[in-house]
């Protein structure tokens, strides 16, 4: 075993899995693409007036309508997975429930965007 005084430095030892400031520059990347998305979603909706079911699936009729719909979706996707995800990691400790949380997790977040794909191109 090395002595204490080569364990400091570029010796260091280091564990970890090393993705913490890419989730938390994706968090904030997501967060002003859903930011921007809704702030828009909000003034096209109040621009148009026409709240009716008819008004929403023409608002969401043309393609690049439903192109920025699945990327703010996918957007919320990744941001809701790396949340639950830091909150399984730092808060579980025994392993198989945190692993069988991660499945829940993903498995649930999924069906979600299947669900949430499905009713989009339905319109």
């Amino acid at each position: 075993m090395a002595a204490a005084k080569d364990m400091v430095g570029s010796r260091r030892l280091v564990v970890g899995a090393h993705y913490g400031i890419g989730a938390w520059v994706g968090q904030r990347i997501t967060a002003l693409f859903m930011g921007v998305y809704f702030v828009g979603l909000l003034a096209c909706l109040l621009w148009r007036g026409d709240f009716t079911y008819l008004g929403w699936a023409q608002l969401f009729a043309p393609i690049w309508a439903k192109a920025l719909t699945v990327l703010a979706w996918g957007a919320l996707l990744y941001h809701v997975w790396v949340g639950v995800r830091d909150i399984w990691m730092d808060y579980v400790r025994p392993v198989s429930l945190r692993l069988l949380l991660h499945v829940l997790s993903a498995v649930w977040l999924a069906a979600c965007g299947v669900w949430a794909m499905a009713i989009l191109w339905r319109v």
